[in-house]
């Protein structure tokens, strides 16, 4: 018995729980493969975890520079699994990687900078970028792009731009950037004194034979102009749990970071029990995790195949995230169109490539997440089949 078979997805609680889209949100009849979250449960170490340390019964109030327990832990996997000499006192866990990019951004920019961004790439950036009174530069890649050539990016550089904003794995096309192009983009960072801002939630799940390479490994001279932002939701299934780190890598940024974070007063931190799963997550449930990235390259080459056998429909197999970015060009419909036809008639519901969530590239497209069992993406596929067809 597997942990991702088709009968271990509990759809009681994921229609009382799974929100942001899915499950909760949606008419019974309906399929979500929206919101880029598994329909699996966690692995059992966080939640005993967790558990081991209710029983305590005490509640009080954590450092508020985050569980040291957890720092090491998070400096550990960097230096073992990423090659990266991060030092644990300058890892601070935030209340996800969401606050994570706005809090770097919050830090880096002032009002009337400008930070650039890919495009398409999760909204979040732009959001962040604007919430703090700059401005979101896009740097297109297509969905289909091999290779990215970052020179191309010194031509949106003026004396305005503080930020280039790397999302590694790209969200949503699953582009995983290589070690040469991410050369490109540090040493022009450093050749105008920009700071990288690298969101690396998705950076587990990788498929073979892409490797994964944190751009804060390739020179101390890149590393002391990267900001890394990582957390838990996407590798082990912690999304309403709200934890998320920021890795600095230079005492500065860590200082710069910790007086903008606001965990020195009461206003904000993070939850304790948040951080004691995060520990267990990263020391104990390495083999759920090669499970689980092992479950979603099946789904992932599944949905790949069947989209590519639906006229008018077409899909490159992403080389990183469990989302996949299906081209809809040919139906000759908006993606709006697309997303309500399926929701509508086919009863599933996918991300349509709107701007607001993804940019001005992303039209033409939809996005399917994956990370759900073989039987919940067979029923999703024929649906849409017959529905396009």
């Amino acid at each position: 018995m597997h942990l991702f078979d088709s009968n271990k997805v509990n759809f009681e609680l994921l229609k009382k729980r799974a929100f942001n889209l899915r499950w909760a949100e949606l008419p019974d009849d309906v399929i979500p493969l929206t919101a880029a979250d598994p329909d699996f449960k966690s692995a059992p170490e966080i939640s005993e975890a967790i558990i081991d340390y209710c029983q305590g019964q005490y509640f009080s109030y954590g450092p508020s520079e985050g569980l040291i327990g957890l720092k090491k832990s998070v400096a550990s996997f960097f230096v073992s699994k990423r090659n990266v000499p991060a030092a644990y006192d300058f890892v601070l866990p935030v209340d996800s990687t969401a606050y994570g990019i706005y809090l770097t951004c919050k830090t880096i920019l002032n009002t009337g900078d400008e930070a650039i961004i890919f495009d398409p790439v999760d909204f979040l950036f732009k959001h962040s970028i604007e919430k703090v009174g700059a401005k979101a530069i896009p740097f297109s890649i297509p969905p289909n792009t091999t290779k990215v050539d970052f020179h191309k990016i010194e031509h949106l550089i003026t004396d305005k731009t503080k930020l280039i904003c790397l999302c590694n794995p790209l969200n949503p096309t699953g582009k995983v950037f290589t070690k040469s192009e991410l050369i490109t983009l540090g040493s022009i960072a450093v050749k105008y004194n920009l700071t990288i801002l690298s969101d690396e939630i998705w950076s587990d799940i990788v498929y073979h034979p892409a490797k994964f390479v944190s751009i804060a490994s390739l020179s101390e001279e890149i590393r002391n102009k990267t900001i890394t932002v990582t957390g838990f939701s996407k590798s082990f299934g912690m999304a309403g749990l709200r934890i998320g780190v920021i890795i600095a890598h230079n005492e500065q940024h860590y200082k710069s970071i910790l007086d903008h974070s606001m965990h020195k007063s009461t206003i904000h931190g993070v939850n304790i029990l948040s951080q004691v799963g995060a520990i267990a997550a990263l020391e104990k449930c390495d083999y759920w995790l090669e499970e689980f990235v092992n479950h979603t390259k099946k789904m992932r080459d599944l949905l790949v195949r069947e989209i590519n056998s639906i006229p008018n429909l077409s899909c490159i197999a992403p080389d990183g995230c469990y989302v996949a970015f299906v081209n809809i060009e040919k139906t000759n419909k908006t993606s709006q169109e697309v997303y309500e036809i399926l929701l509508n008639e086919a009863k599933v519901a996918v991300v349509p490539g709107l701007e607001n969530w993804f940019g001005k590239g992303a039209e033409g497209y939809i996005r399917i997440c994956f990370s759900t069992s073989e039987a919940i993406l067979k029923e999703s596929i024929s649906r849409i089949k017959k529905c396009l067809t």
